[in-house]
């Protein structure tokens, strides 16, 4: 049984925040599983296994894997001693989508054509917005953690 540290993750939990933040990060820098293992001297399986967090990343490892990434090793670990859940939550749904669609707008070259596609997405997520019964803005996203939250009846 994993014990919890005082922000409520095990090591597990820790494995596969940083193995899915490695994948995160590998993607977002347009590198395959394969270019990543060849540039750290390990197989594309063993960078698998860190990403879905199966096999733990050593300490030396992981300032090589930053070094390849292009991040401060405490980069793997920025928001987890918050005691707030979402952030595990919210980092975790990110969806390779959403990571891709980042990816590719920093690839376009002309910044008219780039804002315009942000002006756009604004738009649609906007229109997917509600208010709760003070009028605040809540997101979709949101009224289904509310929705989570709240008890059965």
């Amino acid at each position: 049984m994993d014990e919890k540290g005082s922000a409520g993750f095990s090591a597990s939990d820790v494995d596969a925040i940083v193995g899915e933040r490695i994948r995160r990060r590998r993607i977002l820098t347009g590198q395959t599983q394969d270019q990543l293992g060849d540039a750290l001297g390990v197989s594309y399986q063993q960078i698998q296994k860190y990403e879905t967090g199966a096999n733990r990343v050593s300490a030396g490892r992981l300032y090589l894997l930053a070094e390849q990434l292009d991040v401060s090793p405490s980069w793997f670990f920025d928001g987890l001693s918050s005691t707030e859940s979402s952030v595990d939550e919210d980092m975790l749904s990110s969806s390779r989508m959403a990571i891709e669609c980042v990816r590719n707008l920093s690839r376009i070259k002309d910044e008219k054509v780039r804002s315009s596609i942000l002006t756009m997405i604004r738009t649609l997520a906007e229109s997917e917005e509600e208010t709760d019964a003070n009028g605040a803005i809540l997101t979709t996203s949101h009224l289904h953690k509310e929705m989570r939250s709240q008890p059965d009846s």
